[in-house]
This record gives structure tokens, sequence and C-alpha cells, in this order.
């Protein structure tokens, strides 16, 4: 999907929700537990009740990977089901150097048709550009995180700046607003503004709100810029929002609800 589509689908939903679709086993209705496929089962059952509200889905391919063979083919009935019109994220972190990029490129770009990838740029450019040479498709590179150790790294000085300053300017640098996205934390809401200086253009991938504490206004008062340039991921507040048969009911709820709060912004 490219950039202009997934504007289209912004401005018509009204909304840059992204639905976090990190499905656990422990976690889903013991209902469901007697499907053939429980993951898949959930996840349908969401995505029937969130795909008027949500403009992205997020599948943590952690979640996946650790039922091993069954959970990819979980994730792969999970993506050929999500609407051709909503922009889908793989949410992998890989990086690695040369070949080995591109081959998980092509796992979650071709193989795993996603739309985009999430990509750890530690290694550097080579880890990253291989991902960037596929057509149409979007790299979201970690930028400035919310868990406890970002503060290891991300906030540490480097040379005049901080560090995870030089990773954006410098990533930036490797891509165009076109192809690359990053991951910016809802609950670092001193910084939101800040990071937006540093890059006017760029669509930011937003974890945090909801039960992390993050709020969307704090998000779209700080963040957005002219395209909206921000997805908004909930994962929990939306999936587990409800754990009896009516889940998806509530799945839907939790989905309008935050539509209608990114309403006022859009």
């Amino acid at each position: 999907m490219n950039r202009a589509a997934l504007v289209a689908e912004i401005r018509n939903k009204k909304s840059v929700l992204c639905v976090g679709l990190d499905t656990d086993t422990n976690k889903i209705p013991q209902h469901l537990l007697s499907e053939a496929d429980p993951v898949f089962a959930f996840n349908k059952a969401v995505i029937d009740a969130t795909k008027d509200y949500a403009v992205s889905y997020k599948l943590n391919t952690a979640f996946y990977e650790a039922q091993g063979i069954k959970g990819w083919e979980s994730m792969q009935k999970t993506l050929e089901y999500i609407p051709d019109n909503i922009f889908t994220i793989a949410d992998a972190k890989r990086g690695d150097i040369g070949n080995t990029a591109e081959q998980y490129a092509k796992t979650f770009f071709e193989t795993y048709p996603f739309d985009s990838i999430t990509v750890a740029p530690y290694m550097g450019e080579d880890s990253v550009k291989p991902f960037m040479k596929f057509e149409g498709k979007w790299s979201i590179v970690l930028g400035l995180t919310s868990n406890k150790g970002s503060a290891d790294f991300q906030l540490q000085q480097s040379g005049d700046e901080l560090l995870y300053e030089k990773v954006l300017k410098t990533v930036a640098g490797w891509g165009t607003p076109e192809n690359t996205m990053f991951v910016i934390g809802a609950t670092r809401t001193e910084q939101l503004q800040h990071v937006r200086s540093l890059l006017p253009d760029h669509f930011f991938l937003v974890p945090g709100v909801g039960a992390q504490g993050g709020t969307v206004a704090d998000v779209c008062e700080n963040a957005m810029n002219a395209d909206a340039g921000v997805l908004i991921n909930v994962s929990r507040g939306v999936i587990y929002a409800g754990n009896g048969e009516d889940f998806a009911e509530k799945a839907n709820e939790a989905a309008a609800d935050y539509q209608q709060q990114m309403a006022a912004y859009l």
C-alpha cells in the first residue's frame, strides 16, 4: 500500500487506529479453544468487529512463531483475511546484514505479503536498506521506544545529540517519507513534539496508548502532520476488551471509542 492509499483510508474512516493482533492462546476466550484454529478464529472475529474503524492491523510475529508451523499458518490465514484497503504490519523487528536481510524482506513482503515490517537499525545501513528495495513496501524502523530499557542506549548522549536523534536523522536519509516510518512510543509525550520537528513528513507508528498509559490526545496534539502522520497502535485495549462470548462486541465498542477520539483531530 502506498502513502496516498493509506492517507485516503485515514481520511475516509477519520481514524488512525492500528489494532495489534498480539494473539495469546492463554488470553483468548475459553470457548474458542475447541476451534480447529483458535488463533485464527479469534483474529477473524476481531477483524470483523473492528475493520470499520481500523486503518491498520499489526501482527506481532512472536505470538505466531511461538506456535511453530501451526502459528505460521494462523498468521497467513489472518493476513489473507484482512481487507485489501487496510494497511498490514509484520511486527517482526528484524535486523541483519546483506543477503540475510534480503531473505527476511522476502519472507514478509513476498511469502507473507505484508505492507510493512518493523526493523531494528542497530547494525546500520546495510541491515535496513534491503527492506527498502521493495516497491510499495514500508520499513518501520525502531526510533524511540517506550520500554524502561530504552534509557540504556536510546537516551544516551552521542556527540552533541542523543543516540535516538542520530538514528532518526540518519535512517531518514536512507529512505523517504514514502517508504519509511518510525516507531515512537506514546508514553514519551514530552518528546513527541520534538521528534515531529526532526521528521516533519514521516509517518510514526505509535505504541503505548491504552494499557501502557499513553493517550490519543497526547499523540494527536503533538505528533500529527498534514497527512495525519501517525498510526496509533492499540493491542490489549481492543482485542482483550472482553474475555467472554461477547468478546467481539466488546472489541467493536473499544475500537469505535478510539475512532471517535481520533476523529476529533481529523
